[in-house]
């Protein structure tokens, strides 16, 4: 869970005539994660693609390119089938000739549609003039200019203009013409340079006489008519597609099958008697593998268990050696080994936690040699979102976004989040009954817990030292979750350097350790803030603990000053003499860390708020004071003057829209309805992406990497063919 499931090494070696019965058993297993061979032993070369690779890799591109032209789909595939060789000669051409027959007569069709639409548009301003175009050019000295305008402004400009002598202006809607008489010794381009301070774009007039209108009809005729032939060569390609795709699905996956099978010596060392091929394997199934090769191809292979990966940076290590044929022939390729090759990852969770490997992995797939931070973020983020919303409504909400998420898309990652969803809402939920709170409104705390829910978010006056109380409880969840981090960090450095595991972790768990239990003693007490010796001693919670003895303080300045010597000293083991500098002034972080995880009881609050703002303007709010402090309370089976007449000190915040009239009811059902849901959104953006902050930078800050190799067994999971 906490560790990749275990990988071995193993060795299959044998003779040349028996390679293809190997491939085609490890390709059945869908096992065995190929390492590639790097050319490094003498006498051994990469073997050679096995015949007929090239013209199955030729026919995979051919499948391909018309499963794109048809536009098909996995769910288009129907029942899984038996493609044959034959087949695949036969039918492919077939269906290759028709299908880009077919698709060169759309795009023919389509190149018309469009020339034809360009002159449309080039024609639609002149019909929408009224002037037949021959009326529009062929003057000798009458100067025309046609585009769209202002006519107004086009009159002005000529008017002003001393080398126009005579104009007259025509207008359509949107395209204005100007004909223009230019005096004798203006400039044969008179008329467009009248016009040049005018917002006008010129038009080409089109080389055609006759009447605009009727070309505009000639031409949504023709479009009509190819629009039509369109449709029908779009309609037989849809049969078309109906027709094969089955087929194509099918034989794109058997020529799959084949190139991969054809293209597998490319990882093997060969020679011309042998071949030796490596990979990794789950420790757990060398067995199966062993059997299925010896009763396929009995003792004329050796499968041996070169090692199994330790789960360390130096646990799967390589002696470099020279391989020889003769060496191959002696001892069946005993510790043979192609390369320094990282073992691939698998990692091993249960059903429930798998979702949350989609957040492991957003930042990288966890290294062979390091722990999977999968289980606990399993057991923290949906907590931390949960905590944050602690909503009934709205966790009921997430679940069911989770659950058609889950169950309406194939996507692994859209299932994943589906998953991460359901818990995140699941939690959410769970909160909101402790704090009694649907849909922001308290009416679940009389329901549930007689008006006394066991916690409430802090946000009235009356409850403010619950605020206060998730503030410490956000450093006090922050210290564990950042804890956590060091000692994985911890773990995964002392068996390769127990020296540097105690310096870089084990320091900052003791920093951390020794200064926030100085913080919560009463050392020094009146430098501090009250709340931290209260919240737990009586208010909100009494829990007898109003902090440490100063003397357990006076020790937790001592480790504190341990873990601070061990974080310097490993600083200058790495940097220097600057190590010194630079450790004092990151173990600062010390507070600064732990103060971030503040940030979910400012979500928390932040929410609250919003969602009470939402129920203030639809219900309406009065506030009364109270020995504790001011409270307020929706007006929900009330309106304003009711409040005031039964309540003593009520005063009204707001009177609420649902007690205003009808056109005020309507509003506020509209502000309800889009205010809860964009705080329904806005608490995935903020306690969503908050608490994935808090994961990817303060936990996974203290001990992960990442990049691990993703496990890519040599084999094919069958969707459209059968081979029964």
């Amino acid at each position: 869970m906490l560790r990749p499931e275990r990988m071995s090494k193993v060795s299959v070696t044998g003779s040349r005539a028996v390679m293809d019965d190997v491939i085609e058993t490890i390709h059945e297993l869908n096992l065995v994660h190929l390492s590639d061979y790097d050319g490094s032993w003498e006498g051994f070369e990469p073997g050679d693609p096995v015949e007929g690779a090239e013209t199955a890799s030729d026919r995979l591109v051919t499948v391909r390119s018309l499963e794109s032209i048809l536009d098909l789909e996995d769910e288009d595939a129907g029942p899984s089938r038996i493609v044959t060789d034959e087949a695949l000669e036969d039918e492919l051409e077939s269906v290759r000739t028709e299908v880009n027959d077919l698709d060169d007569r759309r795009s023919e069709l389509e190149t018309e549609l469009r020339d034809v639409e360009e002159r449309l548009d080039s024609m639609a301003p002149f019909a929408d003039l009224g002037i037949d175009l021959d009326l529009l050019s062929g003057y000798d000295t009458l100067q025309v200019a046609v585009g769209e305008g202002d006519a107004d402004e086009v009159r002005s400009a000529l008017s002003a203009d001393d080398d126009i002598r005579e104009f007259e202006v025509f207008s359509g809607d949107d395209t204005v013409a100007a004909f223009a008489f230019p005096t004798a010794d203006a400039d044969e381009d008179a008329l467009d340079e009248a016009l040049v301070g005018v917002d006008f774009a010129l038009l080409g007039v089109p080389d055609a006489s006759g009447s605009p209108e009727g070309y505009v009809e000639e031409l949504e005729h023709e479009r009509q008519k190819l629009e039509s032939k369109l449709d029908g060569v779009e309609n037989e390609l849809h049969e078309l597609k109906l027709d094969t795709a089955g087929f194509l699905l099918a034989a794109e996956e058997k020529l799959t099958i084949d190139v991969q099978k054809a293209e597998a010596p490319l990882n093997f060392a060969t020679t011309e008697n042998a071949f030796v091929a490596e990979g990794w394997i789950p420790t757990d199934r060398y067995t199966e593998l062993a059997s299925a090769l010896g009763d396929a191809v009995g003792d004329r292979v050796e499968v041996d268990e070169l090692e199994r990966a330790e789960y360390s940076d130096s646990g799967h290590a390589h002696a470099s050696e020279n391989v020889t044929e003769e060496e191959v022939a002696t001892d069946g390729g005993h510790a043979t080994t192609m390369g320094d090759d990282e073992p691939p990852v698998v990692q091993d969770n249960p059903g429930a936690f798998k979702p949350f490997e989609l957040l492991v992995e957003t930042i990288n797939r966890p290294k062979y040699s390091e722990l999977d931070p999968t289980v606990v973020l399993f057991l923290t983020f949906p907590a931390f979102f949960g905590f944050m919303i602690g909503d009934l409504g709205y966790g009921i909400l997430y679940m069911g976004v989770g659950y058609w998420l889950y169950s309406s898309f194939d996507s692994d990652a859209i299932k994943s989040l589906g998953g991460i969803a359901l818990w995140a809402g699941g939690f959410t939920a769970l909160f909101g009954v402790l704090y009694g709170e649907i849909f922001g409104l308290h009416q679940l705390g009389e329901w549930v817990w007689g008006g006394h829910p066991p916690i409430k978010k802090g946000l009235q006056p009356v409850g403010e030292s619950f605020a206060l109380t998730w503030m410490v409880v956000s450093i006090l969840l922050g210290l564990l979750h950042m804890t956590i981090g060091y000692v994985f960090g911890f773990v995964e450095e002392v068996g390769h350097d127990p020296v540097d595991a105690v310096l870089e972790s084990g320091s900052w768990v003791l920093l951390f350790a020794g200064v926030w239990t100085w913080i919560f003693s009463t050392q020094a007490a009146g430098q501090k803030p009250d709340f931290l010796f209260t919240v737990f001693d009586g208010d909100p919670f009494a829990l007898g603990f109003g902090g440490f003895s100063p003397e357990i303080g006076t020790l937790g300045l001592a480790i504190g000053a341990v873990g601070f010597v061990l974080y310097l000293a490993g600083e200058v083991k790495h940097l220097g003499g600057p190590g010194l500098l630079i450790g004092a002034l990151e173990s600062l972080s010390v507070l600064s860390d732990a103060l971030s995880y503040t940030r979910i009881a400012a979500v928390l609050l932040a929410k609250a708020g919003m969602a009470f703002v939402v129920n203030l303007l639809f219900f309406g709010v009065y506030t009364i004071d109270t020995p504790e402090g001011a409270e307020w309370h929706f007006m929900i089976n009330y309106g304003p003057q009711y409040a005031l007449e039964h309540y003593e000190s009520a005063s009204i915040m707001f009177p609420g829209l649902m007690h205003s009239g009808i056109g005020g009811v309507i509003g506020g059902l509209l502000v309800l309805v889009l205010g809860h849901l964009l705080v329904l959104a806005l608490g995935i953006t903020s306690a969503g992406l908050q608490a994935v902050r808090l994961e990817y930078v303060e936990f996974f800050g203290k001990f992960y990497e990442g990049g691990g190799e993703e496990y890519e067994p040599f084999g094919y999971e069958r969707q459209h063919t059968t081979q029964d």
